[in-house]
């Protein structure tokens, strides 16, 4: 198979985008679950410095989001030389216009980190392809607050509130302004992907109706 200026000619690229607690692993795998999908995960556990993180936020902001970004940033490629249909769990778009910005925001990165970061940022941009669909998850707030409670994340139990309703106010600015690709907007907390078949139709439909002729459904029933 051919590539093009290192992105595989027949790849096509599914990102999803939400909050902490929207619900992005579970459609990643209700997806990959249904159709021929190779996917890619957010890598938390890797990051050697997000439990400091989450305890020293201002100490450690700089370093945990670094790693975010240059890791996110090899995850992107991979994807772009994957053939067939790839979805991501969290996009690098979110790792810095969400949450490094937010820490801007909180003065936890100072001027001279920040410049560093956004213009490793701004040079990754020119290397990547965009998505081909955006899947942004929008969820309120006491529904995010009640999934991290209980999944169980010891480093999420303390997140502040006022974390969290920044960051959503930071999504919704940028998904009104992204214009990469299609945008497909879902409410992850009327929408039960994970258990109701009407709720996973219509999912399916709309996503389908967006990447025409592009998804093959895989062996599993669903």
């Amino acid at each position: 198979m051919s590539m093009t200026g290192g992105v595989m000619e027949n790849r096509k690229f599914i990102a999803i985008a939400g909050n902490i607690g929207s619900g992005k692993s579970s459609l990643l795998d209700f997806l990959t679950s249904t159709y021929d999908v190779s996917p890619f995960y957010e890598p938390n556990d890797d990051n050697p410095y997000l439990a400091d993180f989450y305890q020293d936020m201002k100490r450690w902001a700089f370093q945990s989001q670094l790693f975010f970004l240059s890791n996110k940033f090899r995850i992107h490629q991979q994807a772009d030389r994957t053939a067939g249909v790839v979805i991501q769990d969290r996009t690098i778009f979110e790792d810095a216009e969400i949450f490094a910005t937010a820490l801007r925001q909180m003065r936890k990165i100072d001027r001279r980190d920040w410049q560093t970061y956004w213009s490793f940022y701004q040079t990754i941009l020119e290397a990547i392809q965009a998505p081909d669909l955006m899947i942004y998850l929008r969820c309120p707030m006491r529904a995010l607050r009640q999934r991290i409670r209980l999944r169980g994340r010891k480093m999420e139990q303390d997140i502040p509130l006022s974390y969290l309703k920044r960051l959503e106010r930071l999504y919704e600015s940028w998904i009104a302004e992204y214009t990469m690709s299609e945008v497909l907007v879902l409410d992850s907390d009327s929408l039960n992907f994970v258990d109701d078949l009407v709720d996973r139709q219509d999912v399916r439909e709309r996503i389908e109706a967006l990447l025409p002729a592009t998804l093959k459904r895989s062996g599993t029933r669903c």
